[in-house]
């Protein structure tokens, strides 16, 4: 084919169209799991219609005894390979131990994009949804030192946190190395913590993670550098 290549999208809701030129042209048509070959119904275990994926219960155990699902194939989370990872020690120390847990509310997606977008816990739209009165901080990459020293200060972080104890309940972050930044809130969402814990902890200077201190800081009261 002649390049640019012209891909023409228009928004769902409707709207004008637009043509986007690129030299290369990624389709990205989503996942299914590969479920269908597998003899499951032989053994009794159900999958359901429309998704193909494994029902498990709370233990990743089938409606078959003895028979576990995790990953891309079961109906919990997200298809991400980090997720299957959780779910595979905490079926086997289920299992072994009687004991084993994965918080889904605490699940890191990224886009690796440039710049990257990363996100973990509750967006804004599903808190209020919640009916959970919130605190919401912003900080711009803009006003943070090292990417502004590399050229690459595109992006925001977002924190959202409740209102009355200050408990983390979702990071969104837009920017190069969001990927790597999202762990911290993924962290802090896991044991609780409250924006002003991150706030308050000291982070190396000039580095990408001070913005995350920051975008904590305007949480619960409002940053130094913006």
């Amino acid at each position: 084919n002649d390049f640019p290549l012209a891909v023409h999208v228009e928004a769902a809701k409707g709207g004008k169209e637009e043509a986007l030129e690129s030299d290369v042209l990624l389709v990205s048509i989503g996942r299914r799991p590969f479920t269908d070959s597998l003899g499951l119904d032989s053994v009794g275990v159900k999958v359901h219609e429309k998704s193909r994926r494994i029902q498990v219960n709370d233990h990743f155990e089938t409606d078959t005894p003895g028979i576990y699902a995790i990953g891309d194939v079961c109906d919990k989370g997200p298809m991400l390979a980090h997720k299957a990872e959780e779910e595979g020690i905490a079926c086997v120390e289920r299992i072994v131990t009687g004991y084993g847990h994965v918080n889904y509310g605490a699940i890191p997606s990224v886009v690796y994009t440039h710049p990257e977008v990363a996100w973990v816990g509750m967006t804004e739209e599903e808190v209020k949804a919640s009916g959970t009165e919130y605190k919401a901080g912003v900080f711009p990459m803009t006003a943070n030192s090292r990417a502004k020293t590399i050229d690459e200060a595109d992006g925001m972080i977002k924190i959202i946190s409740d209102a009355k104890t200050d408990r983390i309940l979702g990071g969104h972050i837009i920017g190069t190395a969001a990927g790597e930044l999202v762990a911290e809130l993924v962290l802090g969402i896991e044991y609780g913590a409250s924006s002003e814990d991150i706030g308050r902890t000291s982070h190396a200077h000039p580095t990408f993670s001070e913005a995350v201190k920051e975008a904590c800081m305007a949480t619960y009261d409002k940053p130094i550098h913006a």
